[in-house]
């Protein structure tokens, strides 16, 4: 699918609601434009949610962020990297999909301009590829930490296969090194 206004274009993933973007980057001997959001384009793609909230990290190369999740005020993500290169996981939390339980990741790059539309009842997640890399979210709700829980990044039962160097291990938060098992984290019904 492609918004014909800026030729952004739509993947769609194994997990239903989740969406790869690609915008069409314009550029030249000066440097680049791309249109990172629009209300109108997103809407014809079939993202019709208002955003509320923006944030942005910056992280090293080996860190590993999340897998993080709202149990109230649960929001919807579209994630992008503007500076560097991280591996992006969802995992699918909402108890009445097909696909809970199931992940999807995929690489956000600075010179592709990829986004991932994350939608409410996924925990969220990734790993720094790059020296460094700078990541924004645009949030359909607002950050609210007593509900936020994590879900462990290396649950043997959701299996994700992150590209972390053999030997080595993700730099974690404290909050992050205490993530749920699967079996106790709760789940959507969204």
């Amino acid at each position: 699918m492609s918004g014909a206004l800026t030729g952004m274009d739509l993947e769609t993933t194994p997990l239903q609601g989740v969406a790869v973007l690609r915008p069409k980057i314009f550029g030249d001997s000066r440097g680049f434009f791309l249109e990172s959001w629009n209300r109108k384009v997103f809407a014809d793609l079939g993202i019709r949610q208002d955003f509320v909230q923006d944030n942005h990290s910056r992280s090293r190369r080996g860190t590993l962020r999340g897998l993080h999740v709202q149990t109230q005020h649960t929001q919807g993500k579209l994630v992008r990297v503007v500076s560097g290169q991280v591996f992006d996981v969802v995992v699918d939390l909402r108890a009445d999909s097909p696909s809970c339980g199931q992940w999807f990741g995929c690489t956000l790059t600075e010179e592709g301009g990829e986004m991932l539309w994350v939608p409410p009842g996924f925990a969220h997640g990734f790993y720094v590829l790059s020296e460094t890399a700078d990541f924004l979210y645009k949030c359909t709700d607002f950050y609210h930490p007593q509900s936020e829980l994590t879900l462990s990044w290396d649950d043997p039962h959701v299996g994700i296969d992150w590209p972390i160097p053999p030997g080595e291990a993700p730099e974690l938060s404290a909050k992050d090194k205490q993530g749920l098992s699967w079996a106790d984290m709760p789940k959507f019904h969204v």
